[in-house]
C-alpha cells in the first residue's frame, strides 16, 4: 500500500520542480517550498504518533525522500537529513519533545553531528557549547538544531576516552552564517555553518550518540516500536541515499524528456540512434535496481527487528555495503546518460545539468564513503576481526 505521504509528493510534484531553479538561485529552499513540503508531511513520517507525526515504516520516508528529490534535488535533500532527526529525537527526553512539537507538530530541527564543540558540564544538570559547524542543511526553515559535541570534564577539555554526544539548541542559542554555502551543487539546501557561543543546555537536550547507536535511548524513552529499535547506522544513512537515488530518478526523466526530440549534430535523431538507447535503457536498470536494494535492505532490518529478532553486526555491514553501492550505482548511471545528453545538457538553463551536479554533490557526504564500508563488510565476509573504528557506522 502506498503510503499517503508518498501519494501526496506524486500530487505535489510539479509545483516543486517548478521552485527548484528559484531554491539554487536563493541558496536555500523558498518559502513556498517549504511550505509545499509541510503539505506533504514527509518530516513527520518519522515523527512519533503521540507528537502529531505518522511512525512510519521506514521504506515509507524512503520512498517520500526519494520522490521528492527527483522533483527538486534541494527539496529532497533537506527531507532526507532534517526528516530522519525526528527518529531521534524521539528516543529522546519527553520534555524536549514537548518544547519542539507540543505546539506545532511541523516544527522542524536541522544538525550536523560533526562534533565540532566541546560540551563542558557545568552545575548538576546543564552543559555549555561553543564552536562552529558546517552543513546544516535546512537551517533558514528550522526552529531548532542537532549538534555534535565532545563531552567535556568541566575545563575545557573532552573527557578521555572520548565521547561523543547529540546536543539540540533552540533558534535564539545559535546564529546562522549567511555567505557560508557557496557551492557548485545542492544549493537550494542552504547547508549553511552555525556558530555556538557559550551557550548553556539542559542534559535533558542532550543524549549521548553511543545511546542511540546502541538502541539504550529509545528503551530509556519508552519507545519500543520497530522503527525505534533500529540502529543509528542504519538511519541516518538512509534518507540521505534516498535523496542521491531520486535526485538520478530525476535526471533520469529529464534526459528522456530532452533525448526524445532532439536532432544530433549529424542529424540523426536520438530516438533512432541505438547507442543513446541502449546508454538510456541501461542507466534506467542501475538506477532502478539501487531503489530497490536500498528499500529491500532496510526493509529486511525492519523484518528482523519486528519478529523479535536483532540484526547482527554482519546484517547491519551488509545494508551498509549496499546503501553505499546504491548511491555510488545511480551516480555512475546519471554520469553515462549526462555523457551522451548532448551540448545543450551543459547550459545553465537546462536542469539536466544541475541534476547533474546536485547527484555528485550528494556522493560527497561521509556516509557514501565506500573505502571502510566494503572493507569492514569484506572482514566480516571472511569472518576476521574487524577493527572497533571501522564499526562506527554500524
Amino acid at each position: 500500500m502506498v503510503h499517503e505521504v508518498v501519494k501526496r509528493v506524486e500530487e505535489l510534484g510539479p509545483e516543486l520542480a517548478a521552485l527548484a531553479e528559484e531554491n539554487e538561485s536563493l541558496g536555500k529552499l523558498s518559502d513556498k517550498t517549504a511550505s509545499l513540503m509541510r503539505q506533504i508531511g514527509v518530516m513527520r513520517l518519522l515523527q512519533p504518533s503521540d507528537f502529531g507525526g505518522y511512525q512510519a515504516h521506514p521504506r515509507d520516508f524512503a520512498e517520500a525522500v526519494m520522490g521528492i528529490a527527483k522533483h527538486d534535488p534541494a527539496a529532497g535533500w533537506v527531507s532526507g537529513v532534517v526528516g530522519v532527526h525526528p527518529w531521534e529525537l524521539a528516543q529522546m527526553d519527553r520534555r524536549l519533545q514537548q518544547e519542539i512539537w507540543g505546539e506545532d507538530p511541523d516544527v522542524w530541527v536541522a544538525s550536523p553531528y560533526m562534533p565540532n564543540g566541546i560540551a563542558d558540564p557545568i552545575g548538576d544538570d546543564n552543559f555549555v557549547l561553543s564552536g562552529r559547524w558546517p552543513f546544516s542543511s535546512g537551517a533558514d526553515h528550522c526552529q531548532w538544531d542537532f549538534l555534535g559535541a565532545m563531552k567535556g570534564n568541566g575545563s575545557g577539555a573532552p573527557i578521555m576516552p572520548p565521547e561523543v554526544m547529540h546536543v539540540v539548541l533552540p533558534r535564539p542559542d545559535y546564529q546562522i552564517i549567511e555567505g557560508s554555502w557557496e557551492v557548485v551543487g545542492l544549493s537550494g539546501t542552504g547547508s549553511k555553518d552555525v556558530v555556538v557561543d557559550k551557550a548553556t543546555i539542559p542534559a535533558y537536550r542532550t543524549v549521548l550518540q553511543s545511546d542511540i547507536a546502541g538502541g539504550v535511548a529509545a528503551a530509556r524513552a519508552g519507545r519500543h516500536d520497530t522503527v525505534y529499535k533500529l540502529s543509528f547506522g542504519v538511519m541516518f544513512p538512509l534518507g540521505i541515499t534516498s535523496a542521491v537515488i531520486g535526485i538520478c530518478e530525476g535526471a533520469l526523466a529529464t534526459h528522456l524528456q530532452i533525448q526524445k526530440d532532439r536532432v544530433a549534430v549529424t542529424g540523426v535523431q536520438v530516438r533512432d540512434d541505438p547507442y543513446a538507447l541502449y546508454a538510456a535503457g541501461q542507466a534506467a536498470s542501475e538506477i532502478a535496481a539501487s531503489r530497490t536494494q536500498l528499500i529491500d535492505g532496510i526493509s529486511r532490518l525492519y523484518d528482523i527487528v519486528e519478529s523479535g529478532g536483532e540484526p547482527t553486526t554482519e546484517d547491519k555491514s551488509n545494508q551498509r555495503r549496499n546503501q553505499v553501492r546504491c548511491a555510488w550505482r545511480a551516480v555512475q548511471a546519471v554520469d553515462a546518460i549526462f555523457a551522451r545528453s548532448g551540448g545543450g545538457a551543459i547550459r545553465k538553463s537546462s536542469p539536466m545539468q544541475r541534476y547533474w551536479r546536485d547527484a555528485h554533490v550528494g556522493l560527497q557526504h561521509m556516509i557514501h564513503g565506500d573505502g571502510v564500508a566494503y572493507h569492514s563488510n569484506a572482514l566480516h565476509m571472511m569472518d576476521l576481526e574487524t577493527p572497533p573504528g571501522m564499526l562506527v557506522m554500524l
